[in-house]
């Protein structure tokens, strides 16, 4: 990739999106703000740490197109083939289609769904508040979201919900360039236990170049619990640049589990902090990618308050000429006593052309803390597969059967069987 030092707005034109993008009127002061920002951030490239093993030329010189602002909802209803997986977890949905929720399409109680557009003054200003936090002005990407964010979506856990939701991303037009910015602002209610599940599945057919951006904010306030879900399955020509950020308030519990395919670009960043005292997060996470893909998965776990417990796996496996990119960062703030943070990184090799970088970080300000970190990088290891094979298993069944055990720890883990069970057979297609 060779280092261009170029201003985001000259990288990606998007004056056409802007022109056809119907914007949240309340949002526009803020929008124009992050957009002047944009004109004064440099894109991303090789002199910047954070995205030194990333290539974005996919999308330099892109002319952002606005999928939303051809087409009503309801055209793309017959497209629309819903997996099996919503009906295995007896969820409800919500359709996202070109960063826009379908109420058409959707299934879901009406009160726990507020666009941006329908806000009262209340969630208005929690929204702003959220939008203006420290760490959403951090990444480049999340800026371009602000600045182009026609209309988001307000997920409000006011009461217990029994049914997980289940919101399912997709493009109305496989066969055409379109560029979905979506965003999603979680709030879960004191006491209230919720599961979401996030899908991006793979559009058969696809001819037309699509890009996503999309932005997840959980806010967990006091005793809350949230089970996360992100299944990232594009195609392996599909453009993904997301973020996740969760803010764990007193006694708040946060179980992530993330799954990612590797595309033409794929890069996936995941904040969590602990701000509320007694707070617990446990994320894991598999990626995999095969030949000319790349993926890339940073990670930030924000230690700020005291008695909080973190667990971090991630788990990535890496074929043909494909990159793969893992940075973990755990930071124990100055008062975030008695914390005990883990986080472990492995990764399997089944090519001498695969490439992974794995970089855990841990930055620690307190003196009465546990805390490890560590990663591997490894191929398949030829003593199991000569065991395998001795007892008369051929050789592509050995591995794929190795492929798997080096998984399946993360996948007996989940909580809902039906995303574990849903997941395994496109892993054996993978491995095959």
């Amino acid at each position: 990739m060779k280092i261009v030092s170029s201003s985001f707005t000259e990288a990606i034109d998007i004056t056409r999106y802007l022109e056809t993008a119907e914007l949240t009127p309340w949002l526009s002061e803020f929008q124009t703000v992050q957009r002047e920002r944009l004109t004064t951030s440099v894109f991303p490239n090789r002199k910047k740490e954070r995205f030194k093993y990333n290539d974005f030329s996919a999308l330099m010189n892109r002319t952002l197109t606005n999928g939303a602002s051809a087409r009503a909802p309801q055209e793309a209803a017959p497209q629309i083939e819903m997996p099996s997986l919503a009906d295995h977890l007896d969820a409800q949905c919500l359709v996202v289609v070109d960063g826009m929720i379908s109420r058409e399409l959707s299934t879901i109680d009406p009160d726990l769904i507020i666009p941006f557009s329908e806000a009262n003054e209340s969630q208005r200003q929690f929204i702003l508040s959220q939008f203006q936090s420290v760490r959403q002005h951090e990444n480049v990407f999340t800026i371009l979201n602000h600045s182009l964010l026609q209309d988001g979506v307000l997920v409000d856990f006011h009461r217990p919900v029994s049914r997980p939701l289940y919101i399912f991303h997709l493009f109305s037009d496989s066969n055409a360039s379109i560029d979905a910015i979506s965003n999603m602002l979680v709030r879960v209610n004191t006491n209230v236990e919720a599961t979401l599940i996030e899908h991006f599945p793979p559009q058969t057919g696809t001819t037309g170049s699509l890009h996503s951006n999309q932005v997840t904010h959980c806010v967990l306030n006091q005793n809350a619990k949230l089970n996360h879900y992100r299944l990232h399955l594009e195609n392996e020509e599909a453009i993904h640049v997301g973020e996740v950020n969760v803010d764990l308030h007193r006694d708040a519990n946060y179980d992530g589990f993330h799954i990612g395919l590797g595309g033409k670009i794929k890069r996936l960043d995941l904040n969590i902090a602990h701000i509320g005292a007694g707070s617990h997060s446990n994320l894991s996470g598999i990626y995999l990618s095969d030949n000319h893909q790349q993926i890339d998965y940073h990670t930030n776990v924000e230690h700020i308050a005291p008695h909080c417990t973190s667990g971090e796996v991630f788990r990535g496996i890496i074929g043909g000429k494909s990159k793969a990119t893992f940075n973990g960062r755990i930071h124990i703030h100055p008062d975030a006593q008695k914390s005990i943070a883990n986080l472990s990184n492995k990764n399997l090799l089944l090519s001498d052309s695969a490439e992974v970088n794995t970089k855990p970080e841990l930055e620690i300000y307190a003196d009465d803390v546990q805390c490890s970190h560590g990663a591997t990088i490894a191929k398949i290891d030829e003593d199991s597969l000569f065991y395998l094979m001795s007892r008369g298993i051929d050789r592509d069944k050995a591995k794929l059967m190795l492929n798997f055990g080096f998984l399946n720890e993360l996948l007996y883990k989940i909580k809902h069987t039906a995303i574990a069970d849903d997941l395994r057979p496109m892993m054996t297609s993978f491995f095959s």
